[in-house]
Order: C-alpha cells, then structure tokens, then sequence
C-alpha cells in the first residue's frame, strides 16, 4: 500500500464516499480489489483512532440520534446460526448528530438492543460538555441509555412518528405516509421546539446514498462485517472534516471548532501514515 501514490489513495477514497461500489472503484483506478480493500481497512483504523481522540468535549446544545438498518451477507431471516458467527445478519448504525453543527459526535455500528444503546449514549456522552437537550426517536433502548449516560444533565423527548394505513403492498421498501408525531418529554425541561430528529434523518440518507453497501436491491451489500464497519468510518471521517455542508458553507468540525480547515482527499489518504 506505501507504493500506492497518494493521489491514487485519495482517488480510491472519494469514489468511496461518493457511492461506489469497491468493484467499481477498482475498475475505474485500474488497481486491485485487494488493493482498494485494505485501503479502506487502513484508512478506516486511522480514521476511528482519529475520531476517538479529537471528538472530544465537543459544545452540544441539541442532539438528535437515530438508528439506521443495513445487512451483512443475508437479511436475520435467512442467516444460519455459522452465518452469524461469522458476523452476517441484520447491522444497525447508530447516529448521533449535533443539530446545529451538523456534527456527527458519536456512530456505532452493531445491534439494535439496550446493551447497543448503551454503548452509544454512554459514547456520546464522554464527547459533549454542557447540558444538552436530546431528541431520539420512540425506540424504548433509548431511556434507560440517555438516563445512565447524562444523568440529570440532558433535557431528553422522544418523537414517534405516526404513520397512517397504508395500502401497498407489503414487500413495499418505504414507510406508509406520516400522519402526526408524538412527542413525549421523558426528562428535564425540553425545548418543544427543538423537539425534531429531521438533522439526523437526513444524514441517514446521506448514508445510504454515499456508501453503495447501503443502497438497497443491490449486490454491492457488505460481506464482511469488518468492511462495513470500516465504510461507515472512512464515511464519517469524510462527512465530518472533507466535505462541505451545503447550508453551513463549511465542514460540520470547522463549525463545531475541532478543525480550521476543509481536508482535502490527500489528507484522509495520509492518516493510515
């Protein structure tokens, strides 16, 4: 991989976060699908030890979280328990994004049960200074992992989405259309008005549309839950430092003031040095 140019790196990384898939990338860059694999493993290492280190006491005033669902190898329904093993099966991100910044403070990737959830809040937690205000969606794994991680220091609502019957099919891949929300305060003193994980659900479809493994009714899903982790860092190294925020004309870290500039492609390239 050192004898690999770093602009070929950096070229290889931005049709990554761009949607590719790793085939296509590898035809377009004329290299290896070994060489784009273990350029996506290294630069993802670098980019998580880089995230964990410099993400910290970050001024959150409103955080949003959600969770998005993904698959490694087959959906849960047809996955053998030797699958499983292996790590196949349904994957979950959770997402925690600072509303105003636009920064993506804490990702996991895993399961969707209370022992997940507490691992993420508790992740986000040790990354924000000050009281925070959190939204999150009606999933229950969320209230006992806001209260373990903040205490007394969050104002904390939920909003559930009410969806209307619908009359598709079942096999249909979108919800039925949304009829109301209901918002519910679970702790402190929340700002109705903030109330909202609109931020965070558009960053799920900045997801689904930057990473192909995401994108559904395609072979381009993960195969290995290592790979997938790997995708979603490099994808949120890019998102947080690289790319430009279309309302924020800057990177959601220059906002929040954890970096004075936009990395270039190059830059990610080099964390794996």
């Amino acid at each position: 991989m050192n004898r690999l140019p770093v602009e070929t790196r950096a070229k290889i990384i931005g049709m990554l976060v761009e949607g590719n898939s790793l085939r296509a990338t590898s035809r377009m860059c004329d290299v290896s699908i070994n060489t784009v694999t273990k350029l996506l493993v290294d630069v993802a290492t670098a980019a998580m030890e880089y995230h964990d280190k410099n993400v910290r006491n970050v001024r959150v005033r409103r955080l949003q979280c959600d969770e998005i669902w993904c698959f490694v190898g087959a959906k849960a329904k047809n996955v053998t328990p030797e699958q499983k093993q292996a790590g196949w099966g349904d994957v979950w991100t959770w997402t925690g994004i600072d509303a105003d910044t636009k920064l993506c403070v804490g990702y996991l990737v895993g399961g969707r049960d209370a022992g997940w959830a507490k691992e993420f809040m508790d992740d986000c937690a040790s990354r924000i200074t000050g009281r925070v205000q959190i939204t999150t969606d009606g999933h229950r794994a969320y209230l006992e992992a806001v209260e373990g991680a903040f205490g007394g220091d969050a104002d904390f609502a939920t909003l559930q989405k009410i969806y209307g019957a619908s009359m598709e099919p079942e096999t249909r891949y979108s919800p039925a259309r949304c009829i109301g929300c209901d918002m519910k305060v679970v702790s402190g003193n929340p700002d109705p008005k903030h109330v909202s994980t609109s931020y965070v659900e558009r960053q799920n479809l900045t997801m689904r549309m930057g990473m192909r493994r995401f994108t559904r009714l395609t072979n381009g899903f993960s195969k290995k839950i290592e790979n997938h982790i790997a995708a979603v860092a490099i994808h949120f190294i890019h998102y947080n430092f690289a790319r430009i925020h279309k309302t924020l004309r800057i990177t959601p870290a220059m906002a929040a003031g954890i970096s004075d500039h936009v990395w270039s492609l190059e830059e990610i390239a080099l964390l794996a040095e």
